[in-house]
């Protein structure tokens, strides 16, 4: 084996690579980085959130010093709760950009905690686009906020934040934006695209491990969000408001989980940042796309909407493939994959992201075909109907 084969060797423990939109595949330095305590009132770990948001920010393209980054206990979903809740006014309106169960669950949470939306739906996988937003807004002069999904991982989906942006900046409102799966190797650059907030969480593609979400916001928008969330943990306006003043978080912090995101920024930058996150990614899904295809499996997308982060599969049309089957003989082999969300034809994932490289991605393709031959299936072609709901994508 080469060096560069050797590059991203097998988890040291043991367990298998896990091909999922995060968690994911951590560095062994990432996990030994949890092996020392640390007290959260401590100068110490002060100064090791004090970077952790610097570096974000960072990466993140401010350079006018406009924003501010405040990390947030808990999953990726509490962050864009707390992020929707606080920036968004009580008597706000949001547009909800929904094409699958990430923009569902941002309808589903303001309608939780009583705030007014309105839903564009394109369904499983067709992107919301910029001239429908602008239509959507031009209609309903009531609407303050917008919020869109950067990467939809029920499909897939890398979705057009750029068009959808000059959509709602020249109508005077403000975007908010769900990075959760994509910040880190898609670029998301605020001197681009600036947006009001963004979230995101450490176990996507900074590659750290699950524990906290972070919201990148505007400081004018967190000065003016005092009072508005419904919630007192979930106030991203108090957690900054604290930190500025004391350097702690409000309440407990996970503070294993911020040491090995330290860890895991390094490696983000010795990688070459966004760029060279996002090179790596591309270049595994390119592989491993490639090699599915080969062996007779079709993508939900066309290439021109693939993410780097992960691609859905439909379920072979042959009567002997079984998906549960098909995931305990991936995960044998080493491999954890992802069922699918679509609701009109049944898929899988698999995710691109984590510590493996393009090599580990022929090994993926060598575990599927071996576990259609020990399933009996000599065909991985998709049923017509499948077919036929892609090219509604074309359309």
């Amino acid at each position: 084996m080469t060096k560069a084969e050797n590059a991203f060797p097998d988890p040291q423990l043991g367990e298998p690579f896990l091909l999922t939109p995060g968690p994911l595949t951590t560095a062994f330095s990432v996990k030994e980085a949890m092996l020392r305590d640390w007290g959260s009132w401590d100068g110490d770990f002060r100064a090791m959130t004090k970077s952790l948001c610097d570096q974000l920010v960072e990466m993140a393209g401010d350079t006018a010093g406009d924003y501010a980054c405040v990390p947030m206990q808990g999953s990726g979903s509490f962050s864009v709760e707390a992020m929707l809740g606080t920036l968004v006014p009580r008597d706000g309106k949001v547009l909800v950009l929904a094409n699958g169960a990430y923009g569902l669950r941002a309808a589903e949470t303001l309608r939780v905690m009583g705030r007014a939306f309105t839903l564009i739906n394109k369904g499983d996988y067709l992107p919301p686009r910029g001239d429908e937003v602008a239509m959507a807004l031009d209609a309903d002069p009531a609407i303050t906020h917008v919020i869109a999904i950067h990467c939809e991982t029920s499909s897939g989906i890398l979705n057009p934040v750029a068009e959808i942006a000059a959509a709602v900046i020249s109508r005077g409102c403000k975007l908010l934006i769900d990075s959760m799966s994509a910040f880190g190797a898609v670029e998301l650059d605020v001197r681009q695209i600036p947006y009001e907030a963004m979230v995101s969480s450490a176990n996507k593609c900074v590659e750290g491990v699950p524990g906290f979400g972070f919201v990148i916001a505007r400081k004018s928008a967190l000065e003016a969000a005092k009072g508005n969330a419904h919630s007192l943990s979930l106030d991203v306006a108090a957690q900054w408001s604290a930190m500025v003043k004391t350097g702690q978080w409000r309440f407990t912090p996970p503070t294993h989980v911020v040491a090995a995101f330290l860890e895991a920024l390094r490696l983000h930058r010795l990688e070459g940042g966004v760029a060279g996150r996002g090179a790596r990614y591309t270049r595994n899904r390119d592989v491993m796309v490639a090699g599915m295809r080969a062996l007779g499996f079709e993508t939900l997308l066309a290439d021109r909407w693939l993410s780097p982060i992960i691609v859905t599969f439909f379920n072979p049309a042959h009567p002997n493939f079984v998906f549960d089957r098909f995931y305990g003989l991936m995960k044998a082999k080493g491999f954890i994959i992802y069922p699918g969300k679509l609701t009109v034809v049944d898929s899988f994932r698999i995710g691109c992201i984590g510590r493996m490289d393009e090599h580990v991605m022929r090994r993926v393709v060598a575990a599927a075909a071996e576990a259609l031959t020990d399933m009996g299936v000599d065909s991985a072609a998709p049923p017509a109907a499948a077919i036929a709901e892609r090219a509604k994508l074309a359309a």
